[in-house]
């Protein structure tokens, strides 16, 4: 297994290196848009394109959108950002037995919360692929009149068979030899709906002795009858995708086509279907050019759609948006910052060679923006009493706690200090070990932004448990006065008035899988689930942040950033979910 990387900033960007190469030169600098998709005649009437490269990010809307498609989303986005050019949002939505609406709903909110967008006030470049049918259609067809396509009526299974291996090349059909003309009318018909599905396919005529076993003939139109989404039951032809995909970035005008690493062997026939179109006067020079990037591999996650949909399906997690899946609606409902996720893509890079990223350093990159931006409040996750024995009983009075240490333009707040407060269970022991510095008997520590107090002894119930703390404060020593210093302790405690918190439902979330590698080996992946990923617990937080509302996101002092849940969340009682915690408790090599 490849050992986690924790690259340094900046890292290796071979695209970026490549696109200012070509800007230099100028390559992209003839090229013509018209303002919207189109064949080359269309575009050449067209003014000069001001974009000066075109990306795209052209998900299928059949799934929801996981930490590897952010990667794909901030390099396209970001490149065209950097560079003065445009990036296209893009559904890939040829296959009319796949596609949801739900999903590309879903695409459009994710892509908008990483921070990216496809529309201005001059362009708006949302597109569909099955909107480009007819262009398709076009392409095809002048395919088969140049002789570069061809009907095959053999079934699926003789294609696969006669393809040959990685070292013994390929068996031409025995419909490859079929006239022009015959091509032409066949195809024509399988148009027009009379054959069913699977009695011929449209092949592209290349060379089954290639090397390539992708240019032996690929298939590049079959025949389905099937309701789509879009176009509904007009067309019962229906392109594959490694067809569709060079002819809807040469009809948006795509510069740089950027794709994973499994698309490197799709290129040759990515590059030679372009040129036998711009050779027939379809497509304009300069043609877009495929580039491929490693994709984002993580430990402690499983990115796989088939996992993924085995975990929903199984119920191990209550959803897609389940805040441990590693999904963007997920990753949203945690709490993780979109800048985070832009943080981590510029670290780590872009190259072709796979590395497994410590999932560490995603979780730095979220500690890293969210301490810039979130406000910080209290909450005592596993609250014991603490009571204040020489404090007059029915009074109160006001402390202040600033809103965020960083940055004083956003002003402090008040916290009620009262005779009863709410402390860590853990900030109370009754046998101290050597070098403890919170409460204890006889023991002084500080309540942040309070006072000092000393520890006179506690109380237990019938199991032997302590349940109330009891202590002495010295009035002298309140913070922000004068007599704030008089007195040194090294302990510093955080707290809650108990007559003015506000009990509620904290959800601490962890990693959803307890080993970097799940299912390495061959085994079960579900056996490798983390059962300590989600804990609910009761927790005392500032009465203030009932009214908190869905998506608002805080720093829990000691405790980690907090995010109020975007489902399970009412007026007036919020769920907060843990998005991370303030250190890495997994280790370096996490």
């Amino acid at each position: 297994m490849n050992k986690p990387s924790a690259p340094s900033l900046p890292a290796a960007h071979f695209i970026r290196a490549i696109v200012e190469a070509d800007l230099k030169e100028g390559r992209y600098a003839t090229r013509r848009w018209r303002g919207t998709p189109g064949l080359g005649e269309e575009q050449a009437r067209g003014n000069l394109d001001t974009a000066r490269i075109r990306t795209r990010f052209p998900p299928e809307p059949n799934g929801y959108l996981h930490f590897g498609h952010a990667k794909s989303i901030c390099l396209n986005f970001g490149l065209a950002r950097q560079f003065g050019g445009r990036c296209h949002l893009r559904f890939d939505d040829t296959n009319p037995e796949k596609e949801e609406t739900e999903y590309a709903r879903s695409i459009i909110d994710a892509v908008r919360w990483l921070g990216f967008d496809w529309e201005d006030s001059r362009e708006n470049n949302l597109y569909y692929a099955s909107n480009y049918f007819d262009a398709m259609l076009v392409c095809a067809e002048y395919l088969v009149s140049a002789g570069h396509a061809y009907v095959d009526s053999q079934s699926a299974e003789a294609i696969r068979d006669s393809r040959g291996t990685l070292v013994e090349p390929g068996k031409d059909s025995p419909y490859r030899a079929r006239s022009i003309a015959e091509n032409s009318a066949l195809f024509k018909r399988m148009q027009a709906g009379e054959f069913p599905d699977g009695a011929h396919v449209l092949r592209a005529k290349i060379d089954m002795a290639s090397p390539n076993i992708n240019l032996r003939d690929p298939v590049i139109y079959r025949i389905r009858h099937a309701e789509h989404h879009n176009t509904g039951s007009r067309f019962c032809v229906y392109p594959m995708y490694t067809f569709a995909h060079p002819i809807e970035d040469a009809l948006e005008n795509i510069t740089h086509s950027i794709c994973t690493l499994e698309f490197e062997d799709q290129r040759p026939f990515y590059d030679w279907l372009l040129e036998r179109l711009a050779e027939g006067g379809l497509f304009l020079r300069p043609l877009p050019r495929q580039y491929e990037f490693s994709r984002l591999n993580l430990t402690y996650v499983a990115l796989s759609k088939r996992k993924l949909i085995q975990l929903v399906e199984e119920g191990k997690v209550t959803g897609w948006d389940d805040p441990r899946m590693p999904t963007l609606v997920g990753a949203r409902r945690r709490g993780y910052a979109p800048e985070g996720f832009r943080l981590l893509m510029e670290r780590i890079g872009v190259s072709k060679s796979d590395s497994l990223i410590s999932y560490s350093l995603l979780e730095d990159c979220m500690r890293e923006v969210m301490n810039e931006t979130d406000e910080r409040r209290v909450a005592v996750l596993d609250p014991i009493r603490l009571v204040v024995s020489n404090y007059p009983e029915g009074q109160s009075e006001d402390c202040e706690a600033p809103n965020h240490p960083l940055r004083p333009e956003l002003g402090k707040r008040l916290l009620p200090f009262g005779r009863e407060l709410w402390i860590e269970r853990e900030d109370f022991r009754e046998v101290p070990d050597k070098g403890y510095h919170r409460l204890c008997p006889g023991g002084m520590a500080r309540l942040r932004y309070g006072f000092i107090v000393r520890c006179t002894g506690c109380e237990k119930d019938a199991a032997g448990q302590v349940k109330t703390v009891f202590c002495e404060y010295l009035p002298e020593t309140k913070s922000g006065t004068p007599g704030a210093d008089s007195v040194k302790v090294k302990g510093n405690l955080h707290w809650l008035s108990a007559r003015h918190s506000q009990a509620c439902l904290v959800r601490l979330y962890d990693r959803l899988f307890s080993v970097p590698n799940p299912g390495a080996d061959g085994h079960d992946f579900i056996e490798d689930m983390n059962p300590n990923s989600c804990r609910e617990i009761t927790a005392q937080v500032e009465a203030a942040l009932k009214d908190a509302l869905p998506g608002m996101r805080f720093q829990f002092e000691r405790h980690g950033y907090f995010a109020v849940d975007t489902q399970d969340s009412s007026a007036g009682a919020p769920v907060f979910n843990r998005a991370v915690t303030l250190k890495d408790s997994w280790g370096k090599s996490a």
